[in-house]
This record gives C-alpha cells, sequence and structure tokens, in this order.
C-alpha cells in the first residue's frame, strides 16, 4: 500500500476466534510506525516475532 511504505497484515487464528491486525507505515522522518487495530502493540510485536510462515 501507498507505493511500499505502507503495510497491513491482518491473521485469524486456525480454530479459535484469536486474531491480529496492524498497519505498519515506514516514514522518512519518523522510520516505522506499528500502529495495531484496537489491541496492545505488545500482542501484535509477540506474533509477528513467533511468525513462522508456510512454505
Amino acid at each position: 500500500m501507498a507505493g511500499g511504505k505502507s503495510h497491513k497484515l491482518v491473521a485469524h487464528e486456525r480454530g479459535g476466534a484469536d486474531y491480529i491486525s496492524m498497519n505498519l507505515y515506514l516514514t522518512d522522518q519518523s522510520g516505522a510506525l506499528l500502529r495495531p487495530c484496537e489491541m496492545p502493540a505488545a500482542k501484535v510485536v509477540r506474533f509477528v516475532l513467533a511468525l513462522v510462515p508456510d512454505s
């Protein structure tokens, strides 16, 4: 999104009701800005750091 300067992540828990939703903005002035959607940033960070994508 926005020419590669904005990224969105939405993930739903398999077999459950939990989810992750966030936007990441890459700015020239401030660097990366994480904007979680209606959840603590720590929850999003834990998910992303533990993520192992399917091959």
